[in-house]
């Protein structure tokens, strides 16, 4: 277990995706470390589940304006106005290649992983504003910053919240407001299962070019073939805790080998190697 510089006493916790993976093992990291966590669910199934495990829980559909408003109003309801922390971990992965993708797959995809996550922000900024502290932590993706083939609305959606973050990040600036990017590699969740329920809805695989791709990625799927360096989400809620532990935290965490060796590379060798490296990889 990571120490950080502080710990703290009853602070305030909101987080996204709680059902299963990162977002439960954090929600149950940070409770057992002493904070008052609000682990929230898409749906209501998970909500109660969430509640039997001793939660303080309520629904939250980042594809659902009025769920986000109800959900942090209820949140603010139980601390009295207040909350010291985000983390926007709610997100799933929309497979398949960009030529197959249709607008309204896209915009679902957004919908998620990026507006329904601004939504929630903008809507808690005020409250840390008159605070006059907070951290805002964002679960991003080394898909955040190099891209892979077949993953592109994924890639595209974490590219747009990298980038929106280290905008925010600047406009926050003397606010005391930090916002803070997690950037995993591939992590044991429900993340795969889910993503080929969305590829099953969006894509007809029957008549696309790409059909044997497919059929072999849904093979590792149904087989549960783990991708290499694959680690347990405890790797996560190691660097949230730095996040959002530290007297000052770093501005990113990158979280598996995969992230660390390609931000390196991305920074040193010429584009067209890394592209080479990517197609590679994301074979």
């Amino acid at each position: 277990m990571v120490e950080a510089d502080q710990t703290p006493e009853k602070r305030t916790l909101l987080i996204t995706g709680c059902s299963t993976g990162i977002g439960r093992c954090v929600a149950e990291g940070m409770r057992e470390r002493g904070w008052r966590v609000f682990a929230t669910a898409r749906k209501s199934a998970d909500v109660a589940a969430l509640h039997q495990a001793g939660f303080e829980s309520c629904r939250i559909d980042l594809a659902d304006s009025a769920s986000i408003q109800e959900g942090l109003h209820w949140v603010l309801e139980q601390t009295g106005g207040g909350l010291d922390a985000l983390f926007n971990n709610g997100a799933y992965g929309q497979p398949g290649a960009l030529e197959d993708l249709t607008r309204e797959a896209l915009r679902e995809q957004f919908e998620t992983n990026l507006f329904g996550t601004h939504e929630l922000t903008r809507l808690v900024l005020p409250v840390m504003r008159q605070q006059g502290a907070g951290r805002i932590v964002q679960n991003s993706s080394i898909l955040g910053f190099v891209g892979l083939p077949f993953r592109g609305a994924y890639v595209a959606s974490k590219f747009a919240l990298a980038g929106l973050t280290e905008s925010m990040r600047l406009e926050m600036r003397g606010s005391g407001i930090d916002f803070i990017l997690i950037e995993p590699g591939p992590i044991e969740s429900d993340f795969r299962k889910n993503a080929r329920q969305a590829f099953l809805k969006h894509i007809n695989a029957q008549k696309s070019i790409y059909q044997q791709k497919y059929q072999g990625w849904s093979k590792q799927v149904e087989e549960g073939v783990s991708e290499r360096f694959t680690l347990p989400p405890q790797a996560v809620l190691d660097k949230v805790i730095l996040a959002l532990e530290s007297r000052r935290p770093k501005l990113r965490y990158g979280v598996t080998t995969p992230t660390h060796v390609f931000w390196v590379l991305r920074c040193l060798l010429p584009r067209r190697w890394v592209d080479f490296l990517l197609s590679r990889a994301g074979r």
